[in-house]
């Protein structure tokens, strides 16, 4: 382990890789289709469900077609990084860097957390609803 706080020669990049933001919708995905399939059954369910699949449809792609807008303005094409190259590198954050492992930690854990725990919560729904019947 270094003493020093700061690793050097470490790459900085200033945003997510994509692979990030699919993995994100994947998640939210996730969370749409296990409410639908473990929590409608019928009645006024189905509409609480569409509003609230509306709600996410909307909180993906406004920011999926703001970064395709962004990206078409920009008077050059980077090239994206590798993953590899990305996940080892640092990520600048209002002017302080984090690790990049740590910043998409930070961003899926909480998806991950909704999209899983309500597959669970749904799972043990079904299973206790059939067992009553």
């Amino acid at each position: 382990m270094s003493r020093e706080p700061i690793a050097h020669n470490r790459p900085v990049f200033d945003q997510l890789h994509p692979n990030i933001y699919r993995t994100a919708i994947a998640l939210v995905a996730w969370f749409v289709a296990s409410a639908w399939l473990l929590f409608d059954r019928g009645g006024y369910t189905g509409l609480s469900l569409t509003f609230v699949t509306v709600l996410l449809f909307v909180a993906v792609l406004l920011p999926w077609v703001l970064s395709r807008a962004w990206r078409k303005f920009q008077p050059r094409h980077l090239e994206e990084p590798s993953f590899r190259d990305w996940r080892s590198g640092d990520l600048m954050v209002w002017g302080a860097r984090l690790r990049n492992t740590h910043a998409a930690i930070d961003v899926l854990l909480p998806l991950m957390a909704v999209a899983f725990g309500l597959t669970a919560i749904g799972i043990v729904f079904v299973v206790v609803r059939a067992s009553v019947s």
